[in-house]
């Protein structure tokens, strides 16, 4: 009988991701496994398809190979394809759930990541900067060289393990080897205890570090310095360190990704008449050229003024949104010429005020329909 397609057996799509998979076949594991359906041969069978489907599709390799040339392009005739073992792939996929590895001997831990958020200036982001920072963390404890006791103590080993560090478990339909609660996966006990670090090994202290923030970055990027984490425990490596960035307010600009915007405030003369007027930018003033009638509202452009992407060479543009500014505190004589010139405008007719008459024409028509 022909095999069925991989993705079909575990009901995912082809782009599925490597969590999609895992959670696929962990559903299939437990509903078919023989230990759950003893004597049903049908379950049996579908659960060999499961672990097959999965070995390939996990496999970032034997995967290409297959969306290429589909079941000729992997050999699964040795069983599991000369790849991970099953115990392989029942610790990647039910590790996290039991917390322990199917495999004997003592666990070691990674590190806890840790995180920070750093504050940046909007010119800080666009351009980028090196800056230090100050982070708490835990490191090796000094006084025990990290072995948690007491200098000139010898650990004992643990009896719930033996100094194995695994202590074997019996979950559901599963027996698995777990780690052992008391001595934590490291198969000693430590009798004496460092009186500096209380027998954990390891210290609070704070520590400085120089980052790197390229140009472009945006509040909600992160970067990982790798291994800046927290000390792993047992031999463990450490954690990294995610540092969020966190791009503060600025006074004139708001930003949308590489693009920039600002409002510029004009007097009704110059949008009027037309003239220049200076606007800021990240890299200096450049003038921008209004031309005559320029109403509120109008946004203009200019290319290549905003910021730089961080994973491109694409550079943004500066929108200027005009904003035309009435005169306040007028004197007299000010609001007597205005006066004059409102009459001017009043007897040449409507040509000066297009919108408004536009306007006042559908505001009639509107009354009109309402009383027919």
């Amino acid at each position: 009988m022909a095999k069925r397609d991989y993705y079909e057996v575990l009901a995912v799509p082809r782009h599925a991701s490597e969590t999609e998979l895992k959670r696929a076949f962990r559903r299939l594991a437990m509903k078919y496994h023989p230990d759950r359906n003893t004597g049903d041969s049908r379950s049996e069978e579908r659960f060999k398809e499961a672990k097959e489907a999965y070995e390939v599709l996990s496999d970032p390799r034997k995967r290409a190979a297959y969306d290429q040339f589909g079941h000729a392009g992997v050999d699964t005739s040795a069983g599991m394809g000369g790849g991970s073992s099953f115990s392989d792939i029942f610790d990647s996929v039910f590790g996290d759930i039991f917390g322990a590895s199917a495999r004997g001997g003592a666990r070691v831990y990674r590190g806890a990541d840790l995180s920070f958020e750093l504050e940046l200036s909007l010119e800080e982001a666009a351009f980028g900067t090196t800056t230090s920072i100050r982070v708490p963390a835990l490191a090796k404890c000094n006084a025990c060289g990290g072995s948690g006791g007491r200098p000139g103590s010898s650990p004992t080993t643990c009896s719930t393990c033996g100094g194995h560090g695994q202590v074997r478990m019996q979950q559901g339909f599963f027996s698995i080897q777990q780690t052992c609660p008391k001595c934590r996966g490291r198969g000693q006990i430590t009798a004496d205890p460092c009186r500096q670090c209380r027998g954990q090994g390891r210290i609070k202290e704070q520590k400085t570090l120089s980052v790197k923030v390229p140009a472009g970055v945006d509040t909600g990027d992160r970067i990982r310095l790798t291994g800046e984490g927290e000390p792993g425990e047992a031999g463990g490596p450490p954690g990294d360190l995610y540092v969020s960035v966190n791009v503060k307010a600025h006074p004139i600009f708001t930003r949308e990704g590489p693009h920039l915007l600002c409002e510029v405030p004009i007097g009704f003369v110059t949008a009027a008449l037309g003239g220049e007027f200076e606007v800021p930018t990240l890299a200096g003033k450049v003038a921008l050229k209004i031309p005559a009638g320029t109403q509120t509202g109008k946004v203009f452009r200019l290319r290549g003024k905003g910021v730089q992407t961080v994973r491109g060479r694409e550079i943004g543009d500066l929108h200027c949104r005009v904003v035309i500014e009435t005169p306040v505190d007028l004197s007299e004589e000010q609001k007597q010429i205005l006066r004059g010139f409102e009459n001017t405008l009043t007897k040449e007719g409507r040509r000066h005020h297009p919108r408004e008459s536009s306007w006042v024409d559908g505001v009639k028509k509107f009354f009109e329909d309402m009383r027919s």
